[in-house]
């Protein structure tokens, strides 16, 4: 990470947007020293529950023995297969054998929805998670995931739509929050026009995150785009002063 783009960002994240909450990322390697390795237990088997320790500055590294969840081993590219019977967990379950998540009218449907997911495979042994504040020169950051109330969300939101003429520069996916954050950013950030994810819609991860906030996950290459344009948008604007305040006055 370049320091200079990455202090350049904490100013202007200051000057627009307060003492709202650093952005956390990630990235993948085999280099084994980048961050405090998570063994296995030591966390919450929820990633989404387990990355509440990298919000606050702690900086973590996870490999496929230190996710506990069957799901975000899968979502985090460490697993290839699903468990069985899985278009029944995410339906209507089995009675007397599996209870269903009901997020799914059908079976049918949620084997159609796992058919038309693209696969992930994790292209390194670890994934580091760090807040944008702790990385350093030897770090190289995929994805850049906020966690933001709506207000921020808004800033966000418009930002990603400044560059684009098309009026999907942004995108919400269905699906769990591990994918929102990095199956699906992950995908776009190899597109020729890579676009955001808004996600942490999903009913089982939301215990984990504050109830007034949703994630916003950008891959690095357009969210060098977005801090860019940042002193010329519309975040120079009256318009968001009005935001701005608000936002500052609700802290």
């Amino acid at each position: 990470m370049d320091a200079s783009f990455r202090d350049s960002f904490l100013i202007k994240w200051k000057k627009f947007f307060g003492e709202e909450e650093l952005p956390i990322t990630f990235y993948y390697t085999n280099e084994g020293d980048r961050a405090e390795l998570v063994k296995p237990g030591s966390v919450h088997r929820c990633v989404i529950a387990a990355l509440q320790l990298v919000r606050n500055g702690r900086s973590l590294s996870f490999d496929a023995e230190s996710i506990g969840c069957f799901g975000g081993r899968r979502y985090l590219g460490f697993s290839q297969t699903v468990r069985p019977d899985f278009e029944y967990f995410l339906s209507c379950g089995i009675p007397g054998k599996m209870e269903g998540e009901r997020y799914k009218k059908t079976p049918e449907i949620a084997a159609e929805a796992m058919k038309l997911s693209m696969p992930f495979k994790a292209p390194a042994r670890f994934v580091v998670w760090k807040r944008w504040d702790s990385l350093t020169q030897l770090d190289n950051p995929e994805v850049v995931v906020f966690f933001a109330r709506p207000d921020v969300l808004s800033g966000l939101f418009t930002l990603a739509n400044f560059d684009e003429a098309e009026a999907n520069g942004v995108l919400a996916p269905f699906g769990s929050g591990c994918s929102s954050i990095v199956h699906y950013p992950l995908i776009e950030k190899d597109a020729a026009r890579p676009r955001a994810i808004i996600g942490m819609f999903d009913v089982s991860a939301r215990p984990f995150v504050p109830l007034d906030k949703l994630s916003f996950a950008v891959p690095m290459p357009k969210f060098k785009h977005m801090v860019q344009n940042m002193e010329e948008s519309f975040l120079i604007t009256n318009s968001w002063k009005a935001v701005q305040q608000r936002i500052q006055g609700s802290k």
